[in-house]
């Protein structure tokens, strides 16, 4: 059914709920067991919550991508999060958001494509989906992810690893855009302990992990992450303010000596005419 921007749909699961816009297919509140899982957003801060990505994770240099000669302006991340999409409530526990291509999507992105993003609430768990198919006749570059801000309260925290990972990540060089340069994080062995101050310059971009799977663990309990079709991560945090970003990306941004065809952009996903592909992700709290 066709909705509104501004319309609001609930999932509930045993003491599970879920608040979610139609507006970029956002989730906007879960609260499990009575505790507050995601960041509310704060405009002098960051104004999302959990946002949606597609058809591009990171950056853009100069905040387009170029495809046979012609610049088309691409915010970061994409267009999804900026868009209206449609809804259909499949049950109390369960919802799909879809975005078709149109005259603003084409503007930034001259492909014809299906973004479902369906969402689904257990007791202890939300389980999210990206399906993307290719409406078009010829193959179909894109990346897509997920931007859920969760709540970082007082105490000791860490991020824990399923498997060993380099201790280091890509500079971010000016314009977001992705060094060939490399910088150390203080990874010990699979944890990585969690200070904001780790975040005063720029998020920490771990790319092609060995792991699927990560834990955020804190002084009440522990967030397990399964993210089985995305093989980058990243961790962020503006401001010093009471929240991690857990991103999950199958992209990355442009890297800084990138000028060719949106194509030919590192870690791109090209997809066949007619076909569709899945890109799964699970939060599940399990408290202290």
């Amino acid at each position: 059914m066709a909705v509104k921007p501004d319309d609001l749909f609930i999932l509930k699961a045993g003491e599970s709920i879920a608040r979610f816009s139609a507006f970029g297919a956002e989730c906007r509140a879960w609260r499990v067991g009575g505790r507050d899982m995601l960041w509310p957003g704060d405009l002098a801060i960051w104004a999302s919550v959990a946002p949606v990505l597609f058809p591009t994770c990171g950056w853009s240099r100069d905040g387009c991508i170029r495809i046979d000669g012609v610049a088309h302006d691409m915010p970061v991340h994409g267009f999804a999060a900026q868009s209206a999409f449609e809804a259909e409530q499949t049950g109390d526990d369960a919802i799909v958001f879809r975005l078709g291509e149109n005259s603003r999507t084409r503007a930034h992105y001259p492909f014809a494509f299906d973004l479902a993003v369906g969402y689904r609430l257990t007791p202890d768990a939300l389980h999210v989906e990206l399906a993307v198919a290719n409406c078009g006749v010829t193959p179909m570059p894109y990346a897509c992810g997920l931007h859920p801000g969760f709540v970082w309260g007082e105490g000791v925290h860490r991020f824990v690893f399923a498997q060993d990972e380099r201790p280091e990540v890509p500079v971010i060089a000016p314009g977001g855009l992705f060094s060939s340069r490399r910088r150390a994080v203080p990874l010990d062995g699979r944890v990585l302990a969690l200070d904001k101050a780790l975040f005063a310059q720029e998020a920490l971009c771990f790319v092609d992990t060995s792991s699927r799977a990560f834990a955020f663990e804190g002084p009440d309990g522990t967030l397990a992450i399964e993210a089985p079709d995305f093989p980058h991560l990243v961790l962020w945090n503006s401001k010093a303010a009471p929240f991690l970003a857990i991103e999950s990306w199958t992209g990355t941004g442009d890297p800084e000596d990138f000028q060719g065809d949106f194509r030919e952009r590192p870690s791109m996903i090209h997809l066949p005419p007619g076909a569709r592909r899945t890109h799964r992700v699970s939060y599940r709290w399990r408290p202290a």
